[in-house]
């Protein structure tokens, strides 16, 4: 019994990878989506260039002040 489920688990895992592949090469994305589109992480930043609180930038786009400032550190590196 455990060798079928070990087999089943091995079958599961293949056409998961090989999904992920396909999904890769048609130039999918793969993860988990950004917390802000580039248009929001603009305007986002044109607040933050205004003086505008973290807080308060954060709050109107649903995401934390953490992430907020995380996204901005970003933008400077680049």
């Amino acid at each position: 019994m455990a060798a079928l489920a070990e087999f089943e688990r091995s079958l599961i895992s293949e056409r998961t990878k090989a999904g992920m592949e396909v999904a890769r090469l048609n130039g999918g994305h793969l993860g988990r989506r950004p917390a802000l589109t580039e248009h929001q992480a603009r305007m986002a930043a044109k607040a933050v260039s205004k003086g505008e609180a973290f807080s308060v930038i954060a709050k109107r786009f649903g995401v934390t002040p953490r992430t907020l400032r995380r996204y901005m550190n970003c933008r400077l590196n680049e």
